[in-house]
């Protein structure tokens, strides 16, 4: 199957990709400062599930022809950035509702838990920085001499993930431990809320104008 070699070469190439924030990582800090940890964490998981799936697409050669493809990879990443927009536009709405929300501990976040991992998924799966890495650098590190190709990437996809598992708990849970100072006061937790859905709106702005690296 995959040589060590050729393992820690990939998971050094995943840690300094996985090290500059990207979508995925300014999603779940936004995320985490308008609703607080629970909603962090979701939002965690349904990312890591839709990177994932991009591991998978690759894995079946979907990955492939969505990086080769101008049209199909623009609209994914339009997709994505539309979405991120749209999740910002409700934070920033809704930002004056979040001292009620923050008050009532039995109550969750108000979007459901299964919803924010939906709303994790979307951004994880619709990242361009993930479709390119995982189409465009993923294929390079298998073995084609050993065969089993797509189970060598299914197995290397698993390090970038867990990393950034790591990685994306760690600033969520930091962002949420800061929102609990913002909670002491209404105007600085909706002064928060606004912040946050303003930057996912900035987000998904950069990401629709943002071009591929080649």
């Amino acid at each position: 199957m995959v040589s060590t070699d050729r393992f820690l070469a990939f998971a050094a190439m995943s840690l300094l990709v996985i090290v500059i924030p990207g979508p995925s990582v300014l999603f779940v800090i936004g995320r985490a400062l308008a609703h607080g940890r629970r909603t962090a964490m979701a939002t965690v998981l349904g990312n890591v599930i839709g990177s994932y799936a991009l591991v998978v697409a690759v894995a079946l050669g979907i990955g492939a022809l969505v990086e080769r493809s101008v049209t199909v990879f623009l609209a994914v990443k339009l997709a994505g950035a539309a979405y991120l927009v749209f999740l910002g536009v409700q934070a920033f709405r809704h930002r004056k509702d979040m001292r009620a929300a923050a008050m009532s501990a039995p109550a969750g976040p108000a979007r459901g838990d299964l919803r924010t991992v939906g709303d994790g998924f979307v951004v994880g799966i619709t990242n361009p920085k993930g479709v390119v890495f995982f189409a465009a650098v993923l294929p390079q590190f298998v073995d084609h001499s050993a065969g089993r190709l797509p189970v060598q990437m299914l197995l290397l996809g698993l390090v970038p993930i867990g990393i950034g598992l790591v990685t994306d708990t760690l600033w969520g849970l930091g962002a949420a431990a800061a929102r609990t100072w913002f909670a002491r006061s209404e105007r600085r937790l909706s002064a928060v809320g606004g912040a946050g859905g303003c930057a996912m709106i900035g987000l998904g702005v950069t990401v629709a104008v943002t071009g591929r690296a080649d």
